[in-house]
Order: structure tokens, then C-alpha cells, then sequence
């Protein structure tokens, strides 16, 4: 009974009440099918997410890659979105290798993201964190096994889309100032006109120096009978944080997969419930109000406050969706070559003089030497990258993938641009290739323009990620109208 209460609460039918798919309609079925995998590291393990290395010491929330495989009879699509900081190409191309070998499932089909919750394991190597090579063959079989166990629960299934709004949870983190009031980069230049969490009620706030994106895009997923599958949902916000000292931790993505399942007692089907929420364009975006003082909370009270107000939203979403099977699937992906921006002579020469002058037998603690470190690791960077671009249709929606941390003005440009509307982009997702800000946002300066191996490609990196992505849209429609 509790179970029938819980599938009308999420808008669906009885599962008396619907003819299966395949006695209804001869054309091939829709499937769709979902599952979880654990990804939690060992205590002790590197975190990442700040300057400075932490470890392990805890297990607060167990950490998981989610993963979503859709089966329009003909094409598969998967999506996996990871509790992870960032993942680095080579992780992504082993679970992608696994997958196919299991499944046939192409590479270019198969969409891997990381979240970026600042509380997970490294899994690459960013400021002074590095990984344990064991956790990234771990990371990757169990990202495949998260692929493979959905495949193993496809089932005749329904589809349908939407999209909520939360405006009160996501601030521009970067913040135009008063005049002589930014300090010196850690190369020593005085020319940052943009300064990223510049402190909150400060008399030196001019303005934000970019947009937010307060829209929540959901999918769900239910079975022919009615049964909730899966729910995927997108937000642009970084993080959240506020998390345990030593603690590993999913965030508020996690808690937003827990509040979800709750919503609709999804913990008590077979196969279980899964929700995701996945990373929009974030690279400028938090949950800090610099307006405003900051109220204390405790520890995980930030996350568990957005993670119920998104589930809620993404959920009331999901039941007011039209739900269809008559859909179709198609993917496309491209590597672009871009340029990295490495230190000239002189600037390697001084980032050498600093590092030799730092203190042996500690980490690095200043801004200047961890720079400094950043520009030397840099110089041994090839001149180009390949950096790739993907999208997915699943029907009259389309999604695009990322390798970066990405700035919410071309998440944006890519909603309003896009041929295939609704369509919205999951980032940090087939690898990891730092921030990507606008060329306008690069002349501003700041955090997120400081070149290392967080923040490395050319300036004109965004425009052409954006433009290829919306090529492979345009593809992407123009298969579809041929169909």
C-alpha cells in the first residue's frame, strides 16, 4: 500500500492500469535502466579541493557514481555522474574502455562527470594533492560496474523532462571592487580588476562580474507500469561545503540523491530508486550571499538545506512531466586541440628562484611558491591539449558535456543557442582541463584566470568549446530532421 501511495504521490499509474510497451506498440521499446556503485575511498587517502593537501580521516556519507543507461532500441546512451572533485581524462578513457568491452557501449556515448565536492578522494593532481594510483583503477572499474549493473536493470520504460527554479541558493562568487582595494596575484601583478570570494558585506563591493543560472533541469525516468527509475537533475552551483574536519563527503549532490529517493519512498523498489544531480556551469558560481553577513550553521546544515529545497523542486518537477516512450537517442563527440598557457623564460626563471628559496621539508604555504610550483609543473605541458566536446539528444532534449569547470555566462549562451531546446551542460565531464572563463572574464583576472594547472588553457579556449558544441547541436538536429 505504502508503495502504491508513494508512485501516485510521483504522478504515476498503478502498475494494473498500463499495457506493456512491447504489447502496445511493435516499434522497438524504450528502456531505461539505473544503478549506484561505491566509490569511497580508504581512510587516510589525499583529498582535494584546496591548496593544501588533507587526508581522510573520516567517512561521513558513503560516495558513489550514479549512473543512468537509456536503450531506444536501436542506440544506448549512458550517464554517469561521479562524487568526485574532477576526474582526469585517462581515468574517464579506462571506465569507457571497460564499458565497451562489457557492453559495446561506444566511448562517445557514454558521459562520465564529477560533481566537484571539495570532500571526495583526488583523483588529479591539482595544487598539492596528488592520487593514490591503486584509488584511480579502482575509480574506474567501479565506474564501469555503476554502467554495466544499469544496463543489467534496462526495463520497458517511459521518459519525460522539464525544468524548475532556484534563485536563493546561487551567487556570482567573483566580484568587481573598488578601486585599489584587489592585492597582487601571486605573480606580483596589480592588474585583477575581479576577485573571487572577496569577503561577505564588504564596504569594497562594486559589483558581481557575471550572471547565475538558477534553472533546475530535470529528466525522469519511470517504468512502463509506473514505477520511478531514475531522476537527473542539473544546477550550477560549485559546492557547497561546510562539511567535517578530515571527512569525506558526496555534498550536497549526495544529500540531494538521499532527500530525492525520500520524497517518493524510492528506497523501498526493485531495483532501487536512483537520483543524480549533476554539475551545471559553475566555475564562477557558489552559495555565498557577499551581500549579506553569513549566519553560522553547523556542520552539513548548508548542504542538507539545498539539497531538500533542489529535491523538492526536482521532484515536483518529475511529477508534473509528460511522460512519452516514442523517443529517440543519438550522440556526437569531437576533440579540440587548444593551446596552453605556459610560463616565458623569465616568468619559469623567477618561479624557479622562488621554489629554491622556500623552506625545505614542508609544504608550500605561500601564494607565491604555490604558483610558482603551478608554473614549473606547466612549463613540462605539451603546447596543446586535446580537450573534448560532447553532446547527447534523448528526443527533443539535449545535453552537453564539458571537461572543465565552466563559467555560467557560456552555459547560458549554450541554452539560449542551442537548435535542440530544452538543452543544458553537465561539466567537469571526460576529463579535467581546469577553469574556462570567458575571454571577458580572463581581462578581469582573478582567482580562476591564474595560470596553473587549475586554470591552463589559451584565452580563447571558451569561444571555441562553445562553438563546437554547438556544431555537434546543429549535427545533432539535422540527423534527427533526416529521420
Amino acid at each position: 500500500m505504502m508503495i502504491a501511495m508513494a508512485w501516485m504521490a510521483f504522478g504515476l499509474t498503478l502498475p494494473g492500469s498500463v499495457r506493456s510497451a512491447q504489447a502496445a506498440d511493435p516499434k522497438p521499446t524504450f528502456r531505461a535502466g539505473a544503478a549506484t556503485s561505491n566509490i569511497s575511498p580508504s581512510l587516510g587517502m589525499s583529498i582535494n579541493g584546496n591548496m593544501h593537501d588533507g587526508k581522510t580521516s573520516h567517512i561521513h556519507d558513503e560516495l558513489h557514481a550514479r549512473a543512468l543507461v537509456l536503450d531506444d532500441g536501436k542506440t544506448k546512451l549512458a550517464i554517469i555522474v561521479c562524487d568526485s572533485c574532477m576526474i582526469p581524462r585517462e581515468v574517464i578513457s579506462d571506465a569507457k574502455r571497460l564499458i565497451r568491452e562489457r557492453s559495446k557501449l561506444e566511448p562517445d556515448h557514454v558521459l562520465i562527470s564529477a560533481t566537484h565536492a571539495h570532500s571526495c578522494p583526488t583523483a588529479g593532481s591539482v595544487f598539492q594533492s596528488d592520487p593514490d594510483p591503486k584509488y584511480l583503477k579502482f575509480l574506474a572499474v567501479r565506474i564501469a560496474d555503476a554502467a554495466q549493473r544499469a544496463i543489467n536493470n534496462l526495463e520497458p520504460a517511459k521518459i519525460g523532462w522539464g525544468a524548475g527554479k532556484n534563485a536563493e541558493q546561487v551567487f556570482n562568487r567573483r566580484w568587481k571592487m573598488k578601486p585599489g582595494t584587489i592585492p597582487a596575484d601571486p605573480f606580483g601583478k596589480t592588474t585583477d580588476r575581479a576577485r573571487m570570494n572577496p569577503g561577505v558585506a564588504s564596504p569594497d563591493l562594486v559589483e558581481p562580474a557575471g550572471p547565475i543560472d538558477p534553472e533546475v533541469p530535470v529528466i525522469s525516468l519511470r517504468s512502463a507500469e509506473g514505477r520511478p527509475i531514475a531522476l537527473l537533475a542539473n544546477y550550477s552551483l560549485h559546492y557547497v561545503g561546510g562539511v567535517g574536519n578530515g571527512h569525506a563527503s558526496a555534498d550536497y549532490y549526495g544529500a540531494f540523491a538521499d532527500r530525492a529517493k525520500e520524497l517518493i519512498e524510492g528506497d523501498r523498489l526493485d531495483p532501487p530508486f536512483v537520483a543524480m544531480m549533476s554539475n551545471g556551469t559553475s566555475g564562477d558560481i557558489n552559495n555565498i550571499n557577499f551581500r549579506e553577513a553569513r549566519q553560522p550553521s553547523p556542520p552539513y546544515g548548508r548542504i542538507k538545506l539545498v539539497a531538500n529545497e533542489l529535491a523538492t523542486e526536482a521532484v515536483r518537477v518529475a511529477r508534473a512531466v509528460e511522460y512519452r516512450d516514442d523517443i529517440t537517442l543519438d550522440a556526437r563527440a569531437a576533440d579540440l586541440k587548444l593551446g596552453v598557457r605556459q610560463p616565458n623564460p623569465e616568468e619559469l626563471a623567477a618561479a624557479e628562484a622562488t621554489i629554491a628559496q622556500a623552506k625545505k621539508g614542508r609544504d608550500l604555504s605561500t601564494m607565491a611558491e604555490l604558483y610558482a610550483r603551478e608554473s614549473i609543473l606547466l612549463n613540462k605541458y605539451p603546447k596543446q591539449v586535446d580537450v573534448n566536446v560532447q553532446a547527447l539528444r534523448i528526443g527533443g532534449l539535449a545535453i552537453v558535456a564539458i571537461p572543465c569547470e565552466v563559467f555560467v555566462e557560456i552555459g547560458l549562451k549554450i541554452k539560449a543557442e542551442s537548435p535542440i531546446k530544452p538543452a543544458f551542460t553537465i561539466e567537469l565531464a571526460n576529463g579535467y582541463n581546469g577553469y574556462l572563463p570567458t575571454k571577458e572574464q580572463h581581462e578581469l583576472g582573478g582567482y580562476e584566470t591564474w595560470r596553473a594547472r587549475s586554470s591552463y588553457l589559451e584565452v580563447d579556449a571558451a569561444s571555441k568549446i562553445t562553438a563546437k558544441a554547438l556544431d555537434l547541436l546543429q549535427e545533432l538536429e539535422k540527423a534527427r530532421a533526416a529521420h
